[in-house]
């Protein structure tokens, strides 16, 4: 039953349920939470050399939102209109894998070969591997969980783009349901293993609860709200992609 709970209010809090409205949050971030010392050369060289920066984002049902502009308000596509914007003279494509309800070890399966088969000008320099939730709901053992994370980003690796890791999000009320200190430890330990960037989902939206940006303790959130935590999400994601790949944007723009 428990469950069944947490994972129906999953779903609440990023659907279409009314809520009033609400002015526009500022939703900044502590530069400590987007710092990371895993850098992303094939990025920087991607956005330097080529010009052009491809990324896959895997994720599950809260990569996405419901609508006729969901799509475009979704957070995979907010990253991608922030990152054009920092980019300048730089063509950024971002491309979504939904896998709703897929544990880490499900989401996994055939990561290199789904790499592999795509023809040379869909190849991603970077895939945003979003998971956690899944796992933590379904109570997958932590280091079953750590050996699926560890399987996939090796795949994917070995398949050519690099990884960023991005962790549970966070909810006051689900965390009073849940464990998910053991996964959210369990994808810094492994993200720091393999060198790979960790986008700390879970501690920027708890910051953004705290500051009062967003009041995500209630128990029914609407529409408006979703798209404004994906739009904040996205803008934070666009800004550790690029200090991760150590390229100075002003540098992009003297260079046009």
């Amino acid at each position: 039953m428990k469950v069944l709970w947490v994972a129906g209010f999953l779903a609440v809090l990023f659907t279409t349920a009314p809520a009033r409205a609400e002015e526009t949050p500022g939703c900044a971030v502590p530069a400590y939470l987007l710092a990371t010392e895993s850098a992303l050369p094939k990025v920087a060289s991607a956005i330097k050399t080529r010009k052009r920066l491809e990324i896959l984002v895997v994720g599950s049902g809260s990569s996405a939102l419901p609508g006729a502009d969901g799509v475009g308000m979704s957070y995979p596509a907010r990253t991608e209109a922030a990152l054009r914007e920092a980019l300048a003279g730089v063509t950024v494509g971002i491309k979504t894998d939904l896998r709703p309800k897929k544990t880490a070890a499900e989401a996994a399966q055939n990561f290199g070969q789904i790499i592999e088969k795509l023809p040379p000008d869909q190849k991603p320099d970077l895939v945003i591997w979003q998971t956690g939730t899944v796992d933590a709901i379904r109570g997958v053992d932590p280091d079953d969980f750590r050996a699926a994370l560890d399987t996939g980003i090796e795949a994917l690796q070995k398949a050519g783009p690099e990884v960023l890791l991005m962790n549970l999000q966070y909810n006051p009320r689900m965390e009073t349901m849940l464990s998910v200190g053991p996964y959210n430890d369990t994808i810094r330990v492994v993200g720091q293993q393999h060198e790979v960037p960790i986008f700390d989902r879970f501690s920027i939206m708890r910051h953004w609860n705290d500051a009062g940006d967003f009041d995500l303790f209630g128990s029914v959130h609407g529409y408006g709200m979703a798209k404004r935590v994906h739009d904040c999400i996205g803008r934070a994601l666009a800004a550790m992609i690029v200090e991760a790949s150590r390229v100075n944007p002003a540098e992009l723009r003297i260079q046009r």
